[in-house]
């Protein structure tokens, strides 16, 4: 009987990124309450990144509220987007630069994988540069240890991939 496997990454699906992009795009076009406003959304380096602009906070706020309903409804997880920095303000012009978290940390990476050995000390876990392999000889064990993940309040995107 062999193994099987599946891999943790710390990351986000960038066409649906791409999506959530364009329709929060869309909808700033749309919004009454920010019609002759200077409230804006740009990408930073290379779609690593959003910029968001506005007159004051409610806009910038009005924004990023935006894009975690669309990002919501794409399946794009919430915590993809680090809005831990403070938005700058120049010539009364507010700017957020919201940066997407992508590829785990090195303590988020063993978190996950402690997490795992305490509450599933059958699996095995491997730490494999940007993301962590997890291995067992029964596919349902491997199901067991993506709901266990999935119920945890991670202050970090998850997805599964390579299932196999």
């Amino acid at each position: 009987m062999g193994q099987f496997s599946f891999d943790i990454e710390s990351t986000y699906d960038i066409g649906e990124m791409n999506n959530v992009f364009d329709q929060a795009q869309k909808e700033l076009g749309n919004r009454y309450d920010l019609k002759g406003t200077h409230t804006a959304l740009e990408w930073i380096d290379d779609k690593k990144g959003l910029k968001i602009y506005g007159d004051i906070q409610f806009h910038l706020d009005a924004v990023i509220d935006m894009l975690r309903k669309k990002a919501a409804t794409r399946g794009v997880s919430q915590k993809t987007f680090d809005i831990s920095q403070e938005p700058e303000t120049t010539n009364l012009r507010m700017i957020w630069k919201v940066p997407l978290k992508d590829g785990f940390k090195q303590d988020d990476a063993k978190k996950v994988t402690k997490l795992l050995k305490e509450k599933m000390p059958k699996i095995k876990t491997q730490i494999q540069g940007d993301g962590i392999r997890v291995m067992s000889p029964k596919k349902d064990q491997l199901q067991e240890a993506m709901t266990l993940l999935r119920e945890q309040d991670f202050d970090f995107p998850l997805i599964f991939t390579n299932f196999r």
